[in-house]
């Protein structure tokens, strides 16, 4: 049950969810999301707010589909990573404001655990793409020295 091919499916729609709502959000209320970045002092709003819309939008899209899963993936990790640094920065806050920011910033680790092991793991057998040819020997056996 545990090795069924749509649980790598499941976890990715999973993942998705967040980063596809929120690309929604941004294109659908791009004025309301400039307005928050600029309150963050970010420089080039308008171009980062476009950079991030297309990597939750077009990265959601990759793992929907399995497809180059393995590079979207890597990509949000290190978008979510910059994000998280930059916005949910919870310990230069005073101790009354940093609850949320706190419990953001612990969310993001975990959003980020899952796409870097995505990453390492690959998207699973439901993916577009994928190589169905049954293999003699698997990659580790062949590193191992294995036939």
């Amino acid at each position: 049950m545990l090795d069924h091919p749509a649980i790598p499916f499941l976890a990715r729609l999973l993942m998705v969810y967040i980063y596809l709502t929120s690309g929604i959000a941004k294109a659908m209320s791009w004025s309301g999301n400039v307005t928050y970045m600029e309150r963050h002092h970010l420089p080039m709003v308008p171009l980062l707010l476009a950079v991030a819309t297309v990597i939750e939008l077009g990265g959601s899209l990759c793992l929907i589909l399995g497809w180059q899963a393995r590079i979207a993936a890597f990509v949000m990790f290190v978008y979510t990573t910059i994000l998280t640094l930059l916005l949910h920065d919870y310990w230069a806050l005073p101790a009354e404001a940093r609850g949320m920011q706190e419990t953001h910033f612990r969310k993001n680790l975990a959003i980020m655990g899952g796409l870097l092991l995505l990453s390492w793991c690959g998207p699973g057998r439901w993916a577009v793409g994928h190589d169905r040819t049954p293999r003699l020997r698997s990659p580790d056996s062949i590193r191992n020295g294995g036939i």
